[in-house]
C-alpha cells in the first residue's frame, strides 16, 4: 500500500470550527469533579485520537439544515464511548500502551481503569440525553450492548483456534463498526435528515467501520510499534484470531505457528514466525482486498447523496482509513 493518504487536517476542513466545539466540551471535563479524576482524564486526553467518529457525525449532520449544535453534542458524546471503551479494552487485555503513552490499567490498577470507563460511559450518556433525541438515545444504547457483546465474544473466544467468517465479521462489527454507524447515524438523525439520508449514511458508517477494524487487524502484522502504538502481534498473544491470522491457519494448516503459539509453545518465537509467514505472503493484500470491498459499500452509500465537500470528506476517510498506518 504505497499510496500518500489524504490528510485528516484536508479531511476536516469543512468542519474544523465545530471539531474546536467538541475538544472544548471534552476538555471541559478535566475541570469537573474529584482531583484524581481530574488527573486521570488529563492521562488518556494527553494521548488524543483521530477524532474520526466525532468527525463523522460532523459531517453526517451537514447534509441537512441546522444549527450545528446538537452535532457538538453528539460527537463529543461519540468519542467519550470511544475512550470508555478503550479503557476497558486496555484493562481487559492487560495493554501496556496506548497510542505509545502507558495505560490507565497498567498505572493505576484495573480497578481504577474499570471505574475510569464507567465515568466516560456514564458521561457520554448524560451528552447524548441533552440532545433530547429518543431515537438516538436508544441507537447509543445500543451501541454500548453491541460494544460488550464483542468484548465478551472475544474474551470467550480467546485462545480457541476455529472461527468462521460470519462470526469475525459479527464480532468487528459488534466492537469497532457499530460506534461508526452510531456516528454517522445519530449526526444525519439530530439534523433533521429525510429517512433516505440517514439509511446511506448509516450503510457508510457501518462498511467504514468493518474496514477500519480490518485494516487495525493488517497493521497489528504490517506496522511496527511505533506506528500502531503497540507491540506487533499484540493480537495473537492475546489469543484473538483476525483476518490475516485466519487466513495463516487456512494456508498452512500443517506446523502452523499460530496453533504453537495458542498451546503456548515457544510464545516469541511462534510470534515472531507468524508475522514473518503473513509478510511474506499474499495474505497482507489478500487481507486489504476484503476491507476495501467494505470501502466500496461505503462509497457507493454516498451515491445518493449531494456532491457537497462534506461528502468529499466523507470519501477522502475512506482513503485514509486504507492508508493509514496509525
Amino acid at each position: 500500500m504505497n499510496q500518500t493518504p489524504p490528510t485528516l487536517d484536508a479531511i476536516y476542513a469543512p468542519i474544523q470550527g465545530q471539531l474546536g466545539l467538541v475538544e472544548a466540551r471534552l476538555r471541559g471535563l478535566v475541570d469537573q469533579g474529584h482531583p484524581v479524576l481530574r488527573r486521570l482524564v488529563e492521562h488518556i486526553s494527553s494521548a488524543e485520537g483521530k477524532r474520526m467518529r466525532p468527525a463523522i457525525t460532523l459531517l453526517a449532520s451537514r447534509f441537512h439544515p441546522n444549527d450545528g449544535a446538537l452535532a457538538v453534542t453528539m460527537a463529543a458524546a461519540v468519542e467519550l464511548l470511544h475512550a470508555a471503551s478503550l479503557v476497558h479494552d486496555d484493562s481487559v487485555d492487560n495493554a501496556t500502551v496506548r497510542r505509545g503513552l502507558a495505560t490507565v490499567s497498567s498505572l493505576w490498577g484495573d480497578g481504577v481503569a474499570v471505574l475510569l470507563g464507567d465515568y466516560l460511559f456514564a458521561t457520554s450518556a448524560v451528552f447524548v440525553c441533552e440532545t433530547g433525541n429518543i431515537r438516538v438515545v436508544s441507537r447509543f444504547a445500543e451501541t454500548i450492548r453491541e460494544i460488550a457483546t464483542g468484548e465478551l465474544a472475544e474474551s470467550f473466544g480467546a485462545f480457541r483456534l476455529t472461527l468462521s467468517m460470519e462470526e469475525y465479521s459479527q464480532r468487528i462489527y459488534n466492537k469497532t463498526a457499530s460506534l461508526f454507524r452510531t456516528a454517522a447515524e445519530s449526526g444525519a438523525i439530530l439534523s433533521g435528515a429525510p429517512a433516505s439520508t440517514v439509511q446511506a449514511l448509516v450503510q457508510y458508517g457501518k462498511s467504514l467501520g468493518m474496514a477500519f477494524q480490518i485494516v487495525d487487524d493488517i497493521l497489528d502484522f504490517e506496522g511496527t510499534q511505533e506506528e500502531v502504538g503497540k507491540p506487533v502481534g499484540h493480537d495473537l498473544l492475546q489469543g484473538t484470531l483476525t483476518l490475516p491470522a485466519m487466513l495463516l491457519l487456512e494456508r498452512y494448516p500443517h506446523d502452523n505457528p499460530v496453533v504453537k503459539l495458542f498451546q503456548r509453545q515457544d510464545v516469541e518465537a511462534n510470534r515472531q514466525q507468524a508475522i514473518e509467514m503473513v509478510r511474506n505472503s499474499s495474505i497482507l493484500e489478500d487481507s486489504y482486498a476484503v476491507a476495501r470491498r467494505y470501502l466500496d459499500d461505503a462509497a457507493a452509500a454516498l451515491d445518493s447523496l449531494p456532491d457537497t465537500t462534506e461528502r468529499r470528506s466523507l470519501l477522502d476517510l475512506l482513503a485514509y482509513a486504507t492508508e493509514r498506518r496509525v
